[in-house]
């Protein structure tokens, strides 16, 4: 099988997450339009995400959140999102890294993406550094950005989303 030296998983990964960012900025700007909603699934540990220590225990591993009537302050920047939602009446600002985020799920329209998040660097304790992921120049990445749709989360009394598949493209 030839090496590709183009790295078209890569500019894929980059282009779908391109896609999160313009969403999120078009939110950002004019708000959700009509029945638009946003389940976001990210890693809780992951290198600069930013959650309190109170949501980082109850969430150890990953978190969703959902952007739909009650968030406030959504900054897009180009490496990650920052929102402020209230969790059990308290309110709470979250930096959440586009590299962190597992899953995107617009279940008003049933479109969904998956992200392989395998090479992202986890922060050992909240204010310690973490060892930066690797360049994907040095470490081949995922075979695949997207998941099946049996894996994609499915909100309570939602339909199953459709999920952008990547490997149907590619040669076997």
């Amino acid at each position: 099988m030839a090496t590709d030296h183009i790295r078209y998983d890569v500019l894929a990964r980059d282009a779908l997450r391109g896609v999160l960012r313009k969403v999120l900025t078009d939110a950002a700007a004019h708000g959700l339009p009509g029945e638009h909603h946003f389940f976001i699934t990210f890693l809780s540990k992951a290198e600069c995400v930013k959650i309190s220590p109170r949501l980082l225990a109850q969430y150890p591993e990953e978190m969703t959140i959902i952007l739909q009537h009650q968030f406030w302050d959504l900054t897009v920047l180009e490496d990650r999102f920052e929102v402020g939602l209230s969790f059990g009446g308290i309110p709470e600002r979250l930096i959440v890294p586009f590299s962190a985020i597992k899953s995107f799920l617009d279940p008003s329209v049933k479109f969904g993406l998956q992200f392989d998040t395998s090479d992202v660097a986890e922060v050992a304790g909240e204010n310690l550094p973490a060892t930066p992921a690797p360049s994907a120049a040095a470490v081949p990445a995922p075979a695949t950005e997207a998941a099946e749709t049996a894996e994609e989360p499915t909100p309570p009394n939602q339909g199953g989303a459709e999920v952008v598949r990547l490997d149907r493209f590619r040669k076997k």
